[in-house]
């Protein structure tokens, strides 16, 4: 079982807000914050000198925004999990944020104890959400005009197709790997393998895309 801290840096404008994140991560156990940073005009090599294991992003920032350096961290980093921590809500923001590959959007009202949930949930696969963001996004999925896909498009499969059905219904890597009776490594493998297929680079962008072309 890994029992190692998990690495975060923080990339918040507001200084009483960034000295709170930082309270709260160094006093909890189980996290390490090693960076917290005012805009994401170096973000490039602050992510490759701190390897964080999970970044908690801002959007609106001086000189460089949260959307842009999330883009930064997913062409350098794809293994990065970038959670968006923010107070936008707007449609524009949250599609933008999960179509740039953020694998999850928290609004900043967020009580403590949940956003380090979400940050334990986005280092383990999931794709945290605050209620109000889900709702929003599956309320809009609808509205597109989705292209039917089938399976075979992507060439996935039948255990691909298998574990993006069980991706979709929000099940965890954990779940997944009991459900299909393999490891996790095994789960991670495949869905390494689907984001290939899908050309994703989070669970979020898949489980969209998979939703909005009917793939499963």
């Amino acid at each position: 079982m890994d029992t190692a801290p998990i690495k975060i840096v923080v990339y918040e404008d507001n200084p009483d807000l960034r000295e709170s994140l930082s309270v709260l991560l160094r006093g909890s156990m189980g996290f390490e914050l090693v960076g917290a940073f005012v805009n994401c005009e170096n973000v490039e090599s602050q992510v490759n000198l701190y390897k964080p294991d999970v970044v908690l992003m801002d959007i609106d920032m001086p000189v460089a925004n949260g959307i842009n350096g999330l883009k930064t961290i997913k062409r350098i980093a794809p293994q990065v999990n970038v959670l968006m921590f923010t107070v936008f809500d707007d449609n524009e923001n949250i599609f933008e944020a999960i179509c740039s590959g953020a694998v999850g959007y928290m609004l900043k009202r967020t009580p403590p104890t949940k956003l380090l949930e979400a940050i334990i949930d986005a280092h383990h696969g999931g794709a945290p959400m605050t209620s109000s963001i889900a709702r929003k996004v599956l309320q809009m999925l609808p509205q597109q005009q989705p292209r039917v896909a089938d399976n075979v498009s992507y060439k996935l499969t039948e255990r691909e197709t298998e574990i993006l059905n069980l991706l979709v219904k929000g099940n965890s890597y954990k779940m997944i790997a009991d459900k299909c009776g393999i490891t996790m490594d095994t789960v991670r493998s495949h869905i390494k393998k689907i984001y290939d297929k899908l050309h994703v680079h989070s669970q979020t962008e898949a489980v969209a895309k998979a939703i909005h072309e009917r793939i499963v």
